[in-house]
């Protein structure tokens, strides 16, 4: 158990790390105290910290595609068509902070159950709509600040891939 645990405790680290900001405070923290908030992504536009279109075209280049048409950021992705080595388009979603590509017609590695465990471990609760479309597992839950919130998932690894207020 504790081998499956670190690579998504180190996963969920990362993402913290990326979307983690300093919020202001109008009072000193106490002396060795730490204060981290989460950047909530909204789905207009990616997130400061968020990689560049240019970026974004190097991955997709880089996981093989070529000829990328359409790509736009919704959702909380970046998303497009492109043309892979077997010459066939496919749509695809790409994170906007890790830069990873999801083929909308891949399998998950992850059931829903698991997905719900995952998130879960990371402070999530009271999961409604989860189900597997394009690629991305979509999750309505509870932040572990209690907020209703929008969640997209990696369906390999169920770290958050973009989140957004409901």
């Amino acid at each position: 158990m504790n081998k499956r645990m670190l690579p998504l405790l180190l996963g969920l680290s990362v993402c913290s790390a990326a979307m983690a900001q300093n919020a202001p405070t109008n009072a000193p923290a106490p002396a060795g105290a730490t204060q981290m908030s989460t950047t909530t992504v909204t789905w207009a536009t990616p997130a400061s910290g968020a990689l560049t279109q240019d970026a974004i075209e190097t991955s997709i280049a880089n996981a093989g595609y070529k000829e990328v048409e359409g790509l736009t950021f919704k959702d909380g992705v970046w998303r497009t068509k492109a043309r892979g080595g077997n010459k066939q388009w496919s749509r695809l979603a790409v994170g906007p902070v890790t830069g990873r590509v999801y083929p909308a017609d891949a399998p998950s590695a992850l059931n829903a159950d698991e997905v719900k465990a995952k998130l879960a471990t990371a402070g999530y609760q009271n999961f409604t709509d989860v189900k597997f479309d394009d690629g991305l597992w979509s999750v309505s839950a509870k932040s572990p600040q209690g907020s209703d919130i929008n969640l997209l998932v990696d369906p390999t690894d169920g770290s958050v891939v973009a989140q957004s207020r409901e």
